[in-house]
């Protein structure tokens, strides 16, 4: 059977990325696939059709996804869109599976071999497929962005005539690959940065970077380069350091998150009630609760004199790029399952078997089985 891609046009509101941009494209029709690409599906990224060299440009989903057997997307799917994909297909994307069991269950029914990329194990191999990666690097970028646009302060040092205005002072919580762009960005325009991370590993990588550590007497290092949660008695502890670093940043950037599950509460609303006039937080764990107690995701809110912005999909905000990494995130994933002009799933794979929810009409990822079907008698 022939290899035949589809890439729809991102339809959940605010999506800009697209999963394939023209150049990735290119490479996997010259490898024999025939990749279909529906119309406007580049339009976030301000990419015409015509720039899909080599490629089939089709009008509506119906048919992009009649007789294809890959469908590639950003977001995941929606109901509607499940019940398009042929019985049997495999689709690869972000899936938040905890978020959507409703999509899980339609994409068990369908017999479709489901992989969410945010699962795809963080091992050596895998790296050059590391989605959430790539796109954590695009958001540790913006937030910088966002808090310096929302500081009404320089970042940098300055000497002028009118005398010398002294660094803003910038603390990043949660050092991973969105809070290591963020401090390196940071550190870019200028500003006196520290680093926050319950990690031992961490310490080395803020200072690689020109930052300064905060360091906390616990080491909470879990398997996978994530964190563990906290017990209560370390997280007075990690409150009682935070609270006077913050009291003196003018811009905190909120990285830290558990995939799966909810934010870690860090910064409460009295550290918030203590920061300086004018300060700023900036939040990129929105989307999962937030880091700050008083982050509303979605919002911009003013607390006192302290201005909280809850932001939502920031990769989306930077789509050209964010689609360029991801599209090669997925076609370095490709490379797994596409051998010699067919569909070949190796269960002995790690990275299949660590990132597949759904196949052969089960759900295979066993957090989310439970979730839906709880435990098997």
């Amino acid at each position: 059977m022939p290899i035949i891609l589809a890439v729809p046009k991102e339809i959940r509101s605010g999506e800009q990325r697209v999963a394939l941009v023209p150049a990735v494209a290119a490479k996997l029709a010259d490898q024999g696939a025939t990749v279909r690409i529906e119309q406007g599906a580049g339009a976030g990224i301000r990419t015409p059709d015509s720039a899909y060299k080599g490629t089939e440009q089709v009008a509506g989903s119906q048919a992009l996804f009649d007789s294809a057997n890959v469908i590639l997307k950003v977001q995941p799917p929606t109901l509607d869109e499940i019940d398009l994909i042929p019985e049997g297909s495999v689709l690869i994307g972000f899936l938040a599976p905890h978020n959507h069991p409703e999509e899980i269950k339609r994409l068990q029914s369908r017999n479709v071999t489901a992989f969410a990329v945010e699962l795809i194990p963080r091992i050596s191999r895998a790296q050059s497929m590391d989605a959430l990666s790539s796109q954590a690097a695009v958001a540790g970028y913006k937030s910088v962005l966002m808090g310096a646009n929302l500081l009404g302060r320089f970042f940098p040092m300055l000497t002028t005539a009118a005398g010398t205005i002294r660094p803003a002072k910038v603390l990043v919580i949660g050092a991973g690959v969105a809070g290591l762009q963020a401090i390196a960005t940071a550190k870019r325009l200028g500003a006196q940065v520290e680093g926050y991370d319950v990690r031992s590993a961490a310490k080395e990588q803020v200072e690689s970077l020109g930052a300064k550590f905060v360091a906390l007497d616990v080491k909470a290092d879990a398997a996978g380069g994530y964190a563990r949660e906290l017990t209560d008695d370390e997280k007075q502890k990690q409150q009682a350091l935070l609270a006077e670093h913050i009291a003196r940043a003018d811009v905190v950037i909120c990285t830290a998150a558990i995939p799966g599950r909810a934010a870690p509460r860090i910064v409460t609303e009295d550290m918030v009630k203590g920061m300086k006039s004018g300060a700023v937080v900036v939040d990129l764990a929105a989307e999962t609760g937030g880091n700050c107690a008083l982050t509303q995701p979605g919002e911009t809110i003013t607390v006192g004199d302290v201005v909280v912005h809850g932001p939502l999909n920031v990769p989306s905000s930077m789509a050209e790029h964010a689609s360029e990494m991801y599209a090669k995130n997925l076609q370095n994933f490709l490379g797994l399952i596409l051998k010699d002009g067919a569909i070949t799933l190796d269960w002995n794979d790690e990275i299949l078997s660590g990132s597949v929810v759904t196949h052969g009409g089960e759900i295979k990822h066993e957090p989310t089985r439970q979730m839906i079907e709880g435990d098997k008698p």
